[in-house]
């Protein structure tokens, strides 16, 4: 029954992507083992449940039938095992967690050692990318994004907080040229770019006491789509920035960056966590999103610059 079970995971993938290759990237498999589990399901069930072709796989009349039971049993045995789990209080198998390179690299490692002490038969892979990865193709069980509020209507998510941001120049430019005093003087200016925003061209701005607000469309002579390398950028004195405060603040500190039109702010965005459209959260996907909650709960100072409380209690340990 284990290997049937096997057979309708890597179908339901095949049926869903529409390509082998694409469900052999989602479950880390070959290609080739791919195939064959498909091959020896049609020979089980003596039925042809796939039409394949140079350019697409598409779904026999009998195949469709088949992925709707299939995908309402894989979810009963994945609902049945994530309670079993949480009853006797351990986590197991594959977990496939997708985020930001900056964040992976700077905040994440400390939770991540947490985490996999208290779960040890965990599998945890994380996946380091500030593109936005498609959780459902892919084959993520999660993601974590700093974006601006969710548009993505294919995944469900939940907001763990806000991230601040900050336009920063480095000393050394602004005292070459005349500083900007509202949002629209960004034109005269040059920026530096980051291209993973929704519209990376055009940066809005609110400022604070009178609640007026600004936009202004930028051209850049230098753009790229990681955060720290147009922060070094910036420190270099190549130009003005529009960045998370958490990626920004060795520079502060250090005083190779400096504040840009500190009462204007730009609009919120966001530390999400994304899910591919579960009914029930495993039980391993919402213990890993908890538990970077409670992280980044216990320390704000990590994203938002706040005072620093206590350092957060380890997570007990399971099983």
């Amino acid at each position: 029954m284990s290997g049937q079970l096997e057979w309708m995971r890597v179908f339901l993938s095949v049926a869903e992507l529409k390509s082998f290759a694409a469900a052999a990237r989602r479950l880390q498999m070959s290609t080739s083992a791919v195939t064959r589990h498909i091959g020896e399901l049609e020979r089980e069930l003596g039925a042809q449940l796939l039409v394949r072709t140079t350019r697409r796989v598409s779904l026999t009349r009998p195949g469709e039938d088949y992925a709707k039971s299939v995908k309402i049993i894989l979810g009963e045995v994945e609902t049945a095992n994530a309670r079993a789990q949480q009853t006797q209080g351990a986590l197991t198998g594959d977990l496939r967690v997708s985020a930001p390179l900056s964040l992976g690299i700077r905040l994440l490692p400390p939770a991540l050692a947490r985490f996999r002490a208290a779960h040890p038969d965990l599998r945890l892979s994380l996946s380091l990318s500030d593109r936005f990865v498609d959780v459902v193709g892919e084959g993520f069980d999660m993601a974590l994004r700093v974006s601006g509020p969710p548009a993505d209507k294919s995944t469900i998510w939940r907001k763990i907080c806000v991230v601040p941001r900050l336009l920063v120049a480095s000393p050394l430019y602004l005292s070459a040229r005349r500083p900007p005093r509202a949002p629209r003087d960004l034109a005269d200016h040059v920026c530096i770019g980051y291209a993973n925003l929704a519209a990376p061209d055009r940066w809005s701005f609110t400022h604070a006491p009178s609640k007026q607000r600004q936009s202004v469309r930028l051209s850049f002579g230098f753009e790229c789509d990681n955060g720290d390398v147009a922060a070094e950028m910036a420190a270099l004195g190549e130009g003005i920035a529009l960045l998370p405060r958490f990626i920004v603040a060795k520079y502060l500190e250090a005083g190779a960056l400096a504040p840009v039109l500190p009462t204007w702010s730009a609009p919120e965005i966001w530390l999400t966590a994304y899910f591919p459209p579960y009914e029930e959260l495993p039980g391993r996907v919402e213990a890993f999103a908890r538990f970077v909650e409670r992280w980044i709960a216990a320390d704000p100072s990590m994203l938002t610059g706040a005072a620093r409380p206590r350092s957060p209690a380890p997570e007990p340990k399971r099983g």
